[in-house]
This record gives C-alpha cells, structure tokens and sequence, in this order.
C-alpha cells in the first residue's frame, strides 16, 4: 500500500519519491537547488546519533537536511502490512494549547499524569512541560503550549507558542475550547486555522455548558470548522479516550498545511492580496508562515513579523508602505484601524459558526458563578470574605500541618542521637548533625506546611477565585501605581504565603507598559514566598506559640502594605509614567479535581525539596565549614577543657557527694540519666519509667528535676540528697556556660564569624548579634538557608547532642532572644535582599542594573523598617 508521508517520518533505509515542497522563501529555494523536487527518487541512509540531522541518498549523491526542513517535503512511500505493524508503535508529537482558564492543565494531567516534566524553551524562562501518554500503541508526546488568547506577538507567551507551532511543526495542534464560552475560545481556533496546522478542538467543559442552559452540536462545529470537535468534561476524565483515539487516527494521517482564507472586507482584502504577492516573491520570515497569514500580521502590527521585516531592505519599505496607507484609509472612513477591523471579521466569522450550532435554552437566566459572584465579590462582603479565607487557609494550615512537622522533628531528632552514637565527636559528627541534619533537616522539616499551603493556593486557582482576589484588588493597585495584572505576580510570589518569587517575578511579563512592570518586579521580592515560611514558623513558634494563624496573617498584611507603599514611592520617582487600562477574564467557578489538586501540590513540594536536596544542602555544608574553620588553637581548646574538669572535679569533692555520685563515670551515668529522664514525655510510660527507676542514681536525678521545676528548695527529709541535687543542677549551669562561651568563642575564630562580627557595628541598632548575621548572609543565596544556618549556630558546641532540642525550643531558651527581636528579625527576612535565583531572572527580565537597585533598594528598606521597630519597641518597655 502506497502512502503520502513527511521526509521526517521515513524510516532509515526506507525509499520512496518526492510529491510535493510546500517550502516557500529561502528555504524553498535551497531545498529545491539540492535536488529534492517533485518526482524525485529518494532513500533514507540514516540520521546523526541525536537523530537530527538526516542523510539521504538522492540521484548519485548523498545530502543531509534537518528534521524541521524534512518536514517540509512530502514523499510517497510503499507501506506493506509488515511495515504498518513496525510503524505502530511511533512518536507523535502533540502540542495543546487553549486559552488561560479554559481547563487546558485539566486536559493534559488526565492525558499524561504523572507522565510529565517541566523545563524551559530555548532562549527565554517560558515554562515548558511536556508530557507521554502511550495510546493504541504510539508514544504521543503532548506539549503543554502558554496559555494564550490569540497568535498576535502581544506577550512573550504568545511569541513562544507561535514559534514552537511554526519551527517544531508538531503533527497536531489540540486546542482545548471551554463550550461554555465559545465565542471567544473560538478566536484562537480561527487564527490555528489561518495560519493551516492540523488542527482539532478539545470542546471542554460541556458539563458547565449545559448548566448554563447552552447546547452544543459537537458534529455541526466539527464540519462548520472543517477540523475533528472532541466533546469532553476533562476534570472527570470524561472524553479522554475518545480523545486519544482521535488523535492517533488523526494525527498519523500526513496532513498538509492548508490555510483558512477569511474574508475582512475589500479595503483590506486588497491590502492582504498585495502583501501576499510581496511576500511570495521575497524572502520574509525564510518561507515559514503562510504569504496571506503573514500579511494578515502585517496589518495587524505584529511586532515580532515588523521585526522580520527590518532585516529585508527591498520588500520591508513596500510592505510598510502599504500597512500605512491602508491604516489611514481605514481611519479616515471608518475611523477604526485594520487590527480592530479583523478582530471584528474574525468574531463575525465564529457568530455564523455559533449560530448554526449552539442554542440557548434560558436566554437571559444568569449562572451560577454570576450567582456566586454577587456575594465574593460584593463591594462590602466581598474583602471581608477575602480577608476571612485568607485568615482560615492560615489557621488550617497550621493545624492539620502541626502533627507532620512534629513527626518530623522528632525524626530528625533520632537521627541525630544515632549520628551521635555511631560517630565519635569531631569534625566528622559535626559535619552530619550540625552541617546536613540541622542544616537541611530545619529546611525539610516543614514540607508539610509548605504541602499544605500550596495545596490551599491550588484550590483557589482551580476553583477561579484567585482571579476574583485580584478583580477586587485592582483598584487598590492602581493607586499605588501599579496595573491590575500585577496582582497575579505578588500572589504568586507570596501574597498569600507560600509562592516563589522567580515564577513572580516571570509573571510579570503580561504587563505591557515597561514602568509599570519593571516597578512589580521590584515589589515582588516583599512578598512571602514559601522559603521565607520556615523562619516563620520557627519564631513564631517559640515567641508567639498560642498566635500562629494570627501572626502568619500579620505578617501577610504587612509584606503586602510594604510592597504597595515601596511601589507607590518608585512609581512616583524613578518610574514616572501613566496607568494602562486593565483587562481580565473572571473564569466560571469551578471544583477542583483531586487529581489535578495532587499534581499541582506535588509538583511545586518537590521543587521545594529538590532545592533542599540540592542547592540548600550544599549552601549548607559550605556554611558550616565557614562556621567551623579555623577554630580554636590547642591552648584555647585546653583552656575549655581545664575549666569544664574543674567544674566536674568542685562538684566530686564537694560535701555529701561521694555518698551518691563516687567517679568520673559515675558522673557520667548521672548525666545519661538526667537527660533521658528529662527527654521523657509526660505521661511517662511505665515501662520507661520502671527501667528509669531500677537506676541506684534515679532518686538525685528525680529530686534535681523537681528542684528545677519548682524553681525552690523543696521541703524533703532528705536534705543531703536535696543538697547534692542543687549542686548537680549548678554543675549543668556551669557546663551550659562553658559550653556557649566556647561555641562563641569558636565561632568568633571562623571565616563566618568573622564576617559576622564585621556586620555587628551596622546591625547592632537592630539587635542582632553575629549569629543572625551570618545566618542573613547566607540567606542571599537562599532564604530556606537562613534556618539551616541557625540551626547550625546554634547546634554546635552543645554539651548533649541528644538533648539539643528543636532550634525553637533553643532561640526561645537564649536570653539574647525575646518577642521584640523575634518580629524585628521577621520583618527584616521579609524585606531584605532577593535571593540569588531572583536577582538572576530580574537580571534576565530586566537587566543587570535593575537586579542591583533591588538588592540596594530592598536592603535599605529592611534595614529602616526593622530599625523603627527594634528602637520604638525599646521605647515602649517591649524589649527584654
């Protein structure tokens, strides 16, 4: 059986003859002066190691032609049944695209899963996810395109789709159409059809079509849009297969790209027919896009074909001559330019196809979202419930997330005491329990509120009411000088916490006034991503343990006040400039999927922990070699030694104490007693507690632990026992304070101890001591390290690994610490300087000048604020 294929399907070895080059332009003309022209016989000897390109066996000659210009030629080749069955289990390359809101993400996690990775395109920080489905024997590839309204280069998603649609040529474009708003989803369809790619509709959502009282006739728009309609409600899996069925059937057939002519009225058809005969003629945009699509986008301004045109000196000045001419004939008569006059044939065009296939069964009924939307969104009620799920996301989040973040602190806690018990004290132990444990482990130990909270922002962008949260804000953000659509930015950066600031600071692209977007992306860094989220819950659980919702909540207002005060100031001194108009889509409301929920969740979890896994461990180690060398000299370190001997010698020889405690060893066994007796959790097991108390030395450590409770002498018969029990607890005291000047003392006499201290003289106004200092540092490089490196600083040179605690059970115990230097810290980590991934992708969507007046502004700012706070908390008596 003889069949029509794309060069870039043949097989290596497999013959046939060239039909037809639908390559215009340069290309064009380069494939046909190397001999592959109609009627031509050739054969396949085989392609590079990376199967690109490909060598073919052509007359006497041997030529070699990339997979994207082989995807241009056509060739006829002998298909017997053998091969069929061979070819059955080929590659097709998908791409889907639909607009924002329209349940594309929906479509390709039931078609693909957990079958999925994401990367970026080539050349800009456009998120690419690509993922495989194996269907009827074919591994189908899906491309998840940007979500785009039209193929107009309005922002840079909409370029990137274009381009991966025109170089990569997928084998079929599935654009996914919400049924319930045809009309405008339909818009991208018609220009998929002008440009000529296989195409087929995704119809989603027909659930929520006829909720609203719209019927749709699939078969009707399949042949009034001359391509294949898929009805399917994609959140209950429901139309998939179907789907999936369609596209190896459709997309294994070899299809030519065949342009849609629309018709835009005789002034600018005649435009397009000049163009048109320019562009054939030329060699604009190397014979990629169709001559009328090409002009079409001429007409319309396109920026990135106006680009294309610069570099050609002979037709670029006709073409543009033209689009000129015809821009103020169109002004003059109809007083509107060509790019609204398309738009308006183009929606003409969907009305006729609309009107033969959709009916209306309550014309003028409204629908529930509309319903829903008069109490979310109302002028009143509508921030106070903003406010209110905000508040509750917060509380619940908390509290399912305490029990995990406990389970996992204890965790760390066991894998520290066998560290311990395996690894004899030095550098070695130290390294693991201070360096990767208490490093990483601070960082790792609060997924599950991380988990969670991403999961609460899953639901509100699945269910559409993070679009109404930033309806209701536009107008707030207008008067600080900033546009609607920056709203999405901040909250994705952190405005309800949990977000990161490099996605953030990349979703400012949709802005299209430069000022407006280069101030958002200076903002963005205020906001409280979910790196900052465990240096919030450590002090907030140990300054503020009873209001964790409440303080979480604060600190979102403040992150929020600060950014929109910090915007208003640019915006009114080094950005200078007029608002544009705001344009947004309210999606329908939605309930989200568990599946899409899950995936979502997961997918931005692990990134968080692969940067724990990857970038915050290795930060980690190097800090804690910067904490830990040089060190302490022989004699410091004897020093130390001497004293603490002494100390355990005062209390050997003291009076009474040979009668309970008579060797070093015997001291040593009371030390090992006392801290697992204090480590216990109340109620004791009795078993625990019968093992405790078979222990000679189980009544001293009973009575100093009572003593210590009651902070008294309690009344006992026993009174040498109750004498040696106080001189034991002063004993601990007195190594505790050996212990804490020797880590001082070790950490002065390091690299990161040095650069600390070197800060002390600017940051002591504020409170903090070198400790914090370094940890600040080392959060520049990322904020997840600003807890590892406490716990690190605050974990070495501990007299009882096993009885080191969490860090916030150590900053609460530090007389250093009090609530006032814990909220100034707060706000300093949430307004000083980006972290080092930020400062790179402001540099690349900005530039490096930009990327270094945040880091200066951002630092000045913190450094004000926090200042205010710790001196007028002095001054109202708040301070320790």
């Amino acid at each position: 059986m003889k069949k029509v294929i794309r060069m870039r399907e043949m097989q290596d070895n497999q013959a046939g003859i060239i039909r037809k080059v639908f390559a215009t332009g340069e290309m064009g003309r380069r494939i046909r002066e190397m001999g592959l022209v109609p009627d031509t016989p050739i054969q396949i000897q085989g392609r590079a190691p990376l199967k690109d390109p490909v060598a073919i066996k052509i007359r006497d000659y041997t030529l070699t032609l990339r997979n994207n210009e082989a995807s241009y030629i056509m060739v006829e080749v002998e298909m017997p049944d053998g091969q069929q069955k061979k070819n059955a289990g080929k590659k097709l390359i998908i791409a889907l695209s639909g607009n924002p809101n329209s349940g594309k993400t929906t479509v390709f996690n039931a078609m693909t899963g957990a079958r999925q990775h994401i990367a970026n395109y080539p050349g800009v920080t456009v998120e690419k996810k690509v993922g495989r489905v194996f269907h009827k024997g074919y591994e189908i590839e899906v491309v998840d395109l940007p979500g785009t309204y039209s193929l107009t280069a309005y922002s840079l998603e909409e370029i990137v789709a274009r381009d991966f649609v025109v170089n990569e040529r997928p084998d079929l474009v599935v654009d996914v159409v919400d049924a319930s708003n045809l009309d405008r989803n339909l818009y991208l369809a018609v220009q998929f059809k002008e440009l000529g790619v296989p195409l087929m509709i995704a119809l989603n959502m027909m659930d929520l079509a006829e909720s609203r009282g719209i019927s749709i006739d699939p078969e009707e728009l399949s042949r009034l849009m001359g391509v294949p309609v898929i009805p399917m409600v994609a959140r209950s899996s429901k139309g998939i297969k179907k789907l999936l069925d369609k596209i190896v059937e459709f997309g294994t057939q070899s299809k030519e790209w065949e342009p849609t002519v629309i018709t835009y009225g005789r002034d600018i058809d005649q435009s397009l027919a000049e163009i048109e005969d320019i562009v054939q003629s030329s060699q604009v945009a190397d014979g990629k896009y169709p001559s009328r699509w090409l002009a079409i986008k001429c007409l319309e301004g396109d920026s990135q074909i106006l680009g294309f045109l610069e570099n050609e000196p002979e037709p670029g000045p006709k073409i543009e001559k033209i689009c000129s001419r015809t821009t103020k004939h169109l002004m003059a008569t109809l007083e509107e330019e060509p790019e609204g006059i398309i738009a308006d044939y183009r929606y003409g065009y969907i009305a006729g196809v609309t009107k033969k296939c959709l009916r209306r069964k309550i014309e003028s009924r409204l629908n529930l979202s509309d319903h829903i939307d008069r109490i979310l969104t109302n002028r009143i009620l509508g921030p106070v419930i903003m406010i209110l799920v905000l508040y509750g996301i917060y509380s619940i989040t908390f509290y399912v997330s305490e029990a995990p973040v406990n389970w996992l602190g204890s965790l760390f806690d066991l894998l520290k005491q066998g560290i311990a018990l395996v690894i004899p004290a030095g550098n070695l132990q130290s390294l693991i329990v201070s360096g990767v444990i208490d490093g990483m482990g601070g960082v790792l130990g609060f997924v599950p509120l991380i988990m969670f909270m991403f999961l609460a922002i899953a639901v509100m962008e699945d269910s559409g009411y993070m679009a109404r949260v930033a309806y209701m804000l536009d107008r707030v953000l207008r008067w600080f000088g900033l546009h609607g659509n920056s709203v999405m930015a901040l909250i994705v950066s952190g405005g309800i916490s949990g977000g990161c600031a490099v996605p953030g600071v990349m979703a400012t692209r949709t802005l299209r006034d430069p000022k407006e977007r280069i101030a958002t992306l200076l903002v963005v860094p205020f906001m409280n991503c979910g790196a900052k989220l465990p240096v919030y819950a450590v002090l907030i659980a140990a300054f503020f343990p009873h209001n964790r919702a409440q303080m979480l909540f604060i600190l979102t207002l403040l992150s929020w006040g600060f950014a929109l005060f910090a915007a208003k100031v640019i915006r009114a001194t080094v950005l200078k400039g007029p608002k544009t108009p705001f344009v947004m889509e309210l999606p329908p409301y939605r309930a989200p999927t568990i599946k899409g929920l899950l995936i979502h969740t997961w997918e931005r979890t692990w990134q968080y922990i692969k940067k724990a896994g990857t970038v915050i461990l290795g930060i980690s180690i190097v800090l804690w070699a910067m904490m830990t060398f040089p060190g302490l000299s022989k004699e410091q370190i004897r020093t130390f030694s001497d004293r603490t001997s002494g100390l355990r010698k005062a209390f050997l020889t003291a009076p009474h104490v040979k009668n309970f405690v008579k060797s070093p060893r015997e001291l040593e066994s009371l030390n090992s007693l006392y801290f697992q007796y204090r480590r216990a959790r109340q109620p004791m097991k009795t078993k625990t507690r019968t093992v405790l108390e078979r222990n000679p030395l189980f009544p001293l450590v009973q009575t100093a632990t009572m003593i210590e409770k009651a902070r008294s002498w309690p009344e006992m018969p026993q009174k040498e026992l109750v004498a040696v029990a106080r001189r034991y607890l002063q004993l601990q005291k007195g190594l505790k304070g050996i212990a804490v000047q020797k880590q001082e003392a070790t950490l002065n006499r390091t690299v990161a101890g040095w650069i600390g201290r070197g800060l002390e003289w600017v940051t002591r106004p504020l409170g903090f001591d070198y400790r914090v200092n370094i940890a600040l540092v080392g959060g520049f490089a990322a904020k997840e390290i600003v807890i590892s490196t406490l716990g690190t600083a605050y974990s070495l040179g501990e007299t009882d690994p096993e009885a080191a605690g969490s860090l916030s059970d150590r900053l609460k115990s530090d007389p250093r610490w009090d609530p006032l230097l814990a909220f100034t810290f707060l706000v300093f980590t949430m307004l000083y300087v980006p972290c080092f991934a930020t400062v790179i992708i402001m540099s690349k969507e900005s530039s490096w000048r930009w990327a270094a007046f945040s880091i200066g502004f951002n630092l000045v700012v913190a450094y004000m604020i926090a200042l205010v706070i710790a001196q007028g908390g002095r001054l109202l008596g708040l301070g320790g």
